[in-house]
């Protein structure tokens, strides 16, 4: 389970970023190639949260889908599966990740 890494990561990027002040929100942007369970990040999220004296932060998730760029047919898609990257048109395999390999502290929230 490298979500609580991944926890752990996301409170060394706030940490700095809220100086001392309470943090109630935390969002993260996570494209579906990362290959992350949101389920188990926000399990994790309360165990390290807890560990780095942020007890109240909500950790807020969007979830983004993966889109290629075929470079032989030049189309656009979605990829329904995060194990193959192939057009879904032409089925190639030379294609151009344009969204979903995504792992951003996108904002956050203190008071």
């Amino acid at each position: 389970m490298h979500e609580l890494s991944l926890c752990q990561a996301i409170a060394g990027v706030v940490k700095p970023y809220a100086d001392g002040r309470h943090v109630d929100v935390v969002r993260v942007r996570i494209g579906a190639l990362r290959q992350v369970v949101p389920e188990s990040l926000s399990f994790c999220w309360t165990l390290v949260r807890d560990y780095e004296d942020m007890p109240d932060a909500e950790l807020e998730l969007e979830l983004v889908t993966a889109e290629v760029r075929c470079r032989s047919c030049g189309r656009c898609s979605t990829i329904a599966s995060q194990w193959c990257l192939l057009c879904p048109h032409c089925e190639s395999a030379d294609v151009e990740v344009m969204h979903g390999d995504e792992f951003l502290v996108t904002s956050l929230e203190v008071s």
